[in-house]
């Protein structure tokens, strides 16, 4: 097995374009007059040192071709961004540009009034340049745009030690669910655990599990968007989460996405589940492992079951109430000029993929050392993230659920998970129980 512009007299047509001027396929964003210097406040919750790195050239780039503009990069977090963002559509001081957040959570604020339609600035950014369908999932009933990817991600990949399956005679990837379950016993040994499921009352026990119930033929809507989590494929899944509860370290039961990384990049587990971030950290963190991982798409009940990759389709989008429209158009379609997003994505190899097909085919982007070393999984995980879904778009045939941020920030199939799992209670009365808080939900 291989290891396997914008100046400070105003915001003109021309001028606003000289920042964008690197792109390959450019068009110009409709800017109004301003008199006024401008400092546009960017939020995400993606903050590692690579990446701030990467955004401090982008800023950097904007502001020089921008004179009178400032930008400020402020961080969030994965699991704060909800209520943060609550208070700020709350007072009405508002960040101009947000980044990382899910496209379901774009959806829900969207549909509240909260979100400024995206149309321009995908035609700035070049439309035709976008991998076929990248832009589905933000397309709201309206006909509207509300963002667009920064990036694409492949968020449920099984990691594997292919040291540590060689040593088990654990002879090749697992494809469902048992043979996953048998491989992480074999592993299991010395202080190894098999796996670092999440079982924490948090959004990534939600959607890793909203991932296990697709991987056993199930689904929490139907295609008219009704209330579908009461079948067979959500109690497959939580006996299968509840069978390998016993191979995941004690600490599980509070294992958010930090936790779940740490633990395989340690070496803590034999497998894994997460982005390709892994490469970049099990490289700078854990280098004797290096030449050892690999990854696949996550097994699933059987191999009837298509597999389901979760690609949270991290965004770029623009709050309805910034007093700053014209100059976060701008600076949102420059964060794709090829100098600033090849950085970017390179801060974190695999772990955010590109969205634009002139990107991936860039010699400067194809010649990062992690996606040279690891070109298979790196060529996996951008198929798997192309062809993945969330809560928010669940299949092809499903319309995009402007609802799934409220389910998700919930915590209603967290704690489903937790109440079956850890908890033992009975899994048809908290089933039953799940799908009326999430009805409810649906209708309020």
């Amino acid at each position: 097995m291989k290891r396997s512009a914008l100046n400070s007299q105003g915001f003109s047509r021309r001028s606003a374009l000289k920042g964008l001027a690197a792109t390959t396929a450019m068009a110009a964003v409709p800017f109004r007059a301003s008199a006024q210097d401008v400092t546009l406040r960017w939020w995400s919750p993606q903050a590692a040192p690579a990446q701030v790195e990467a955004y401090n050239t982008q800023i950097a780039n904007f502001e020089a071709a921008n004179p009178g503009v400032k930008v400020v990069f402020e961080t969030t977090s994965d699991e704060g961004y909800a209520p943060q963002l609550a208070a700020a559509f709350s007072s009405g001081e508002v960040p101009d540009i947000v980044t990382h957040l899910p496209s379901f959570a774009i959806q829900s604020y969207y549909a509240n009034g909260l979100v400024e339609p995206f149309n321009d600035v995908i035609d700035a950014i070049g439309a035709d340049d976008f991998f076929p369908g990248a832009n589905d999932v933000f397309k709201a009933a309206d006909g509207n745009y509300v963002g667009t990817g920064i990036g694409n991600s492949a968020a449920n990949m099984l990691w594997l030690r292919t040291d540590l399956m060689a040593e088990a005679g654990v002879d090749k990837a697992p494809e469902t669910w048992d043979e996953l379950r048998a491989a992480c016993q074999a592993m299991q040994k010395d202080g190894i655990y098999g796996a670092p499921l999440p079982y924490g009352r948090n959004s990534m026990t939600t959607l890793i599990f909203i991932g296990f119930i697709h991987q056993a033929g199930g689904q929490v809507f139907d295609t008219d968007l009704n209330v579908a989590l009461d079948n067979q494929g959500t109690r497959d899944a939580l006996e299968f989460y509840t069978a390998m509860r016993e191979l995941c370290p004690p600490g599980a039961t509070n294992y958010s996405w930090g936790e779940a990384i740490t633990a395989f990049v340690s070496g803590a587990t034999a497998t894994g589940i997460y982005t390709g971030r892994v490469l970049g950290n099990v490289n700078a963190q854990n280098p004797d492992i290096a030449d050892s991982v690999t990854c696949t798409t996550y097994p699933r009940m059987s191999t009837d079951i298509a597999p389901w990759t979760f690609n949270d389709f991290p965004s770029v989008f623009i709050p309805a109430q910034s007093p700053n429209k014209d100059a976060a158009k701008a600076f949102a379609a420059s964060l794709f000029n090829p100098d600033g997003y090849i950085q970017q994505l390179h801060a974190a190899p695999g772990h955010v993929l590109p969205v634009l097909q002139s990107i991936n085919n860039n010699p400067e982007y194809q010649a990062n050392a992690i996606i040279q070393k690891y070109p298979e999984e790196v060529e996996l995980m951008a198929s798997s993230a192309a062809g993945g879904f969330n809560l928010g778009y669940e299949s092809a045939d499903h319309p995009s659920n402007e609802k799934a941020g409220e389910v998700v920030g919930s915590g209603a199939i967290a704690d489903m998970v937790q109440r079956v799992v850890l908890n033992g209670e009975d899994a048809d009365t908290v089933i039953g129980e799940t799908v009326a808080t999430i009805e409810g939900i649906m209708k309020g």
